[in-house]
């Protein structure tokens, strides 16, 4: 199974390798996260581990959720999501940091893309525009939307404007280039989704 961590990306730096080479980061703040419940096939029909994520005061949780952390003796948490069981071992109530990283692994990051409000099909999709000269009435607007006759209506999917961004997308092969188990921090290659301080969820390759 492919092991998996909750956390929040912080924002983006660079960092110098032995070689002397600069390589474009993002410093992602990841666990430390609590096994909150294990399930199984037997129970729940497949196996799972569900995390939670930065402590937070009772006021903010239903109480259905909050009774069932005081149960399993497990404090409030914020953020709380399923991966998949990658080590048997643990159980309700162990701790799960970065060090399950390792340097040089390769990582896919899923989150919250950046929102950018209402766009237009030009910026929204890349649609080339119309002419820019005189007598031309026709520039940013996205043309003809439907058929003909059949079907009589516009074709599901069509590319049309609409709010840009906010969508869940997971970014590929991204490379671990450095771990600091005693902060928290991994630094990973490249860029993931998100804003500065918004919610990631790293995962194996």
């Amino acid at each position: 199974m492919k092991k998996a961590l909750i956390g929040r990306k912080i924002g983006m730096s660079q960092y110098i390798s032995e070689d002397a080479t600069m390589i474009p980061v993002t410093v992602c703040m990841l666990g430390p996260c609590v096994v909150v419940q294990k399930k199984t096939p037997e129970k729940d029909g497949y196996s799972s581990l569900k995390l939670g994520f930065e402590d937070v005061p009772e006021r903010k949780l239903t109480r259905p959720v909050l009774n069932d952390l005081k149960k399993r003796n497990i404090t409030p948490k914020r953020v709380m999501g399923e991966v998949e069981l990658f080590d048997e071992s643990l159980d309700v109530g162990s701790i799960v940091t970065c060090e399950i990283f390792a340097e040089n692994q390769i990582v896919s990051v899923t989150g919250i893309s950046k929102g950018k409000g209402f766009a237009g099909v030009m910026k929204r999709h890349g649609f080339g525009g119309g002419r820019k000269t005189h007598g031309s009435d026709f520039h940013r607007a996205p043309g003809s939307i439907g058929a003909h006759t059949f079907p009589g209506e516009v074709w599901k999917g069509q590319k049309m404007p609409g709010r840009d961004g906010g969508d869940r997308v997971t970014v590929k092969n991204l490379k671990i280039v450095k771990v600091l188990k005693d902060k928290n921090i991994v630094l990973i290659s490249g860029a993931v989704p998100g804003r500065k301080d918004s919610l990631i969820t790293v995962k194996e390759k």
